[in-house]
């Protein structure tokens, strides 16, 4: 019998991972919230022609076909883009300035390897209408509140400035943001594939090495100690080019120095984009984090707690003439806010069922036999100490709240 496998670059997330993930989408919506941000989601596919020139050297990873009626669409490459796209649809309907999250997968034909998946999850948090460096900085002080409230104890942004490249291509700025990876020979070599002179390509490296803090830039470092962020969290990194064609104004990154993998996420103005896709002048900045990255990051440095299983408890079934009571057990219970399994099946023994609730990690059953049911108790076992006793059926929800 032929087994079917996910497609290469695609991943399937067991219950483990699935809860995994939850947990950490819950601690970004809820500083995102605290903060004022509000949900949005976008169609995962949209017109070719939306993200055409909009992303740099790097459409060739686009996920793109021609649909049943003729017409060019891409999956969702980023979440950028597709917001620029709402804001200029919904614009009558949007309070400005406007804050959103949003958080969804996003596509893109890369060759699939550690770290890297066709599809994977994005969360952005970005701020629409605010012209000013403070709008920058909020995002950058989410994201460190973010990070903090994950469990890192050392997050970092480093930051710069694309006004401060005014002048130099995109080729060139495309190379140098590799500097960490391949190093000053090798950018001016990936300078030189591009048609870019030996020496000019060493005069470009050594002026943006030379580059030190504007005042945009001074604003973001004021902002953010006023907020009481170390200035350990924060620091100037003029190599930092952000390969993004859109990327314009502050750009920022988030490094965590346990975590040898590289950034868990960037952000960058977007002005220019937002008004070539709406036509508007609304300004635009916010950043993306690399869920995917985070994850593995606050996975390796032992931040995620141990989500075993979401139930608490199972409520057996005795035999089929006693199921009634088995319902009638588990509603209380979920009425209480207790997370209640009923075992679906009451023609499966009870030993069988005790076994799928320790197999599964579920830290307590509930067995009402016949003797419980007419005394109006039930047995209560705890799979992880083996110790059981027997209960008021009214006392049960506040036995397991107090376990």
């Amino acid at each position: 019998m032929t087994r079917h496998q996910s497609l290469k670059g695609f991943r399937d997330f067991l219950p483990q991972e699935a809860r995994e993930r939850q947990w950490l989408k819950d601690k970004m919506v809820k500083i995102a919230e605290k903060w004022g941000y509000e949900p949005l989601e976008t169609p995962t596919l949209e017109s070719l022609e939306l993200f055409k020139g909009e992303i740099g050297e790097d459409e060739k990873l686009f996920f793109q076909f021609e649909d049943l009626g003729g017409r060019k669409v891409a999956l969702r490459y980023d979440q950028s883009v597709p917001t620029c796209r709402v804001i200029g649809q919904y614009y009558d309907r949007l309070t400005f300035p406007f804050r959103r999250y949003q958080f969804q997968s996003a596509f893109r034909a890369e060759k699939p390897q550690k770290g890297r998946y066709r599809e994977f999850a994005q969360f952005d948090i970005d701020i629409f209408g605010v012209a000013q460096p403070e709008g920058d900085a909020e995002t950058i002080a989410v994201t460190l509140e973010t990070y903090l409230e994950i469990g890192f104890k050392n997050p970092v942004i480093i930051l710069s400035n694309r006004d401060l490249m005014k002048g130099i291509p995109y080729e060139a700025i495309v190379a140098i943001d590799k500097i960490k990876k391949i190093g000053e020979e090798g950018v001016i070599r990936e300078m030189s594939l591009k048609n870019i002179s030996i020496d000019q390509a060493k005069k470009y490296l050594d002026f943006v090495k030379k580059l030190r803090p504007d005042e945009t830039l001074k604003r973001i470092f004021i902002y953010l100690q006023s907020f009481g962020f170390s200035e350990s969290m924060y620091r100037f990194e003029p190599t930092l080019a952000r390969s993004f064609s859109y990327s314009q104004g502050p750009i920022w990154e988030v490094i965590v120095s346990e975590y040898a993998s590289g950034s868990l996420g960037g952000g960058e103005r977007y002005d220019g984009m937002m008004n070539r896709i709406t036509g508007l002048n609304v300004p635009a900045t916010g950043i993306a984090f690399g869920f995917d990255r985070t994850l593995e990051a606050a996975k390796q440095l032992g931040l995620v707690p141990d989500i075993n299983v979401l139930s608490q408890i199972l409520v057996t079934i005795f035999s089929p003439d006693l199921l009634q009571s088995s319902i009638k057990m588990v509603k209380l219970l979920r009425e209480k806010d207790i997370n209640a399994e009923l075992y679906p099946d009451n023609s499966v023994k009870l030993d069988k069922q005790l076994k799928y609730a320790d197999k599964k990690g579920i830290p307590f059953v509930v067995i009402i036999g016949p003797n419980e049911a007419e005394k109006n108790t039930v047995t209560l076992k705890n799979l992880a100490t083996k110790e059981q006793k027997i209960i008021p059926i009214q006392d049960l929800p506040d036995v397991l709240k107090k376990a």
